[in-house]
């Protein structure tokens, strides 16, 4: 089924002489400017490498955080972000680079200052409160100013957490939610100058999970804290972190605001990782992207430049990038072979004559059969990042 759609591009093409990826890059640093001018990073990473043997779990990480910044390492499970955790707090001893609190050298250039002597607070997967305390002792558990000034700073942190009333609770009378502000509370009451969040999320139920989303966002934005956070779950990361640091065996793949991440990904692996991609094989000719759904205007594509005429690509396309409408076999691009329901819209996979495999989302009136021949449309209002081939 041969078409031709035009898709108005949102923004300015990047410059001839740059590739996609970096046109992508120059996008996302002139979004990401007024976070990369701080001055004063509250904790620098610089070339940092952590090997267990013959294996290298980080690989050479470079990355500064600011101060009240809430960023979050993002990756796969073995990527190394859990790895890189540890060597902030202290857990583990970087074999090369250097990691700096504020003014301090914590570890490189023959330093290793171990976790008890950082100002850091962790808050772990399992909350790690002690059963045999009440709220008020395990938040006051560290602390070691006198006791009235103690009893003071408990009860500014219950406050905070919104649990003034649950200070003589133990841990087992408590939500899991409750717990996740305990741990949250004893963590935040020495003034820590980093927090560092190791999958905080993971012990809750799907609907507490996204309660708490918020509720810790707002917790840490009202404490004025700088956070560092570790997650596998790409929607916690975007929707609490101020940044997103994407990593893949044991790299950053790219860093920057949750939207720009995800509307420019740099590489195949992060537009992959974050959300639900599909790609449609390309060929730029006379200004033109040929693909299995049709021919179609190449100022549709992030950064194009006639420059890149000839060159073979693969086109990035979401669901709601793509609309499909029945058709007959002999003018369909493809045909429906799986469908999601999730709840208000149907997701549509569609197996192009192409070879492609590319998702459609649809509102849940909406209904295709399975096996039915459709044919697609490109819909998407924005410019579509592209890698060549």
């Amino acid at each position: 089924m041969a078409h031709t759609q035009s898709v108005k591009p949102t923004q300015s093409a990047g410059d001839a002489s740059e590739s996609p990826a970096e046109a992508n890059e120059s996008h996302a640093g002139a979004t990401e400017s007024a976070t990369d001018a701080s001055p004063d990073p509250v904790l620098s990473l610089s070339g940092v490498t952590k090997e267990f043997g013959p294996e290298t779990a980080v690989d050479g990480v470079s990355l500064d955080v600011n101060p009240g910044e809430l960023l979050t390492f993002l990756g796969p499970s073995g990527c190394g972000k859990t790895t890189t955790l540890r060597t902030i707090a202290g857990l583990e001893e970087p074999t090369e680079g250097q990691i700096t609190l504020g003014d301090e050298t914590v570890s490189g250039d023959g330093a290793f200052v171990p976790p008890e002597q950082r100002d850091v607070g962790i808050v772990f997967q399992n909350f790690a409160l002690f059963p045999h305390l009440t709220v008020r002792e395990n938040i006051a558990f560290g602390l070691g100013d006198g006791a009235d000034a103690t009893a003071d700073r408990v009860d500014e942190m219950l406050d905070l957490v919104d649990l003034p009333e649950h200070g003589e609770k133990t841990p087992d009378q408590l939500s899991g939610g409750q717990k996740q502000r305990v741990a949250l509370a004893r963590s935040l009451a020495p003034e820590p100058d980093v927090l560092l969040l190791d999958e905080p999320f993971s012990n809750l139920d799907v609907r507490l999970r996204v309660e708490m989303r918020e509720e810790v966002r707002q917790i840490l934005k009202a404490a004025g804290v700088t956070a560092v956070s570790v997650t596998h779950d790409q929607e916690e990361a975007l929707s609490i972190s101020d940044r997103v640091a994407v990593m893949n065996e044991g790299q950053i793949e790219q860093v920057g605001r949750p939207e720009s991440v995800f509307e420019r990904p740099e590489s195949k692996f992060v537009a992959s990782f974050l959300g639900r991609a599909s790609f449609l094989e390309g060929h730029l000719r006379d200004g033109k992207v040929e693909t299995g759904i049709g021919r179609f205007d190449a100022v549709t594509l992030e950064g194009y430049d006639t420059v890149y005429d000839g060159t073979p690509v693969d086109v990035l396309v979401r669901p709601d990038d793509l609309r499909a409408s029945p058709a007959s076999a002999e003018l369909a691009d493809g045909t429906i072979v799986s469908r999601q329901y999730v709840g208000p819209s149907f997701i549509y996979r569609v197996e192009l004559e192409s070879g492609d495999v590319v998702h459609c989302l649809h509102n849940h009136v909406e209904e295709f059969d399975l096996d039915e021949s459709v044919g697609l449309e490109l819909t998407a209002d924005h410019p579509l990042a592209w890698y060549p081939r």
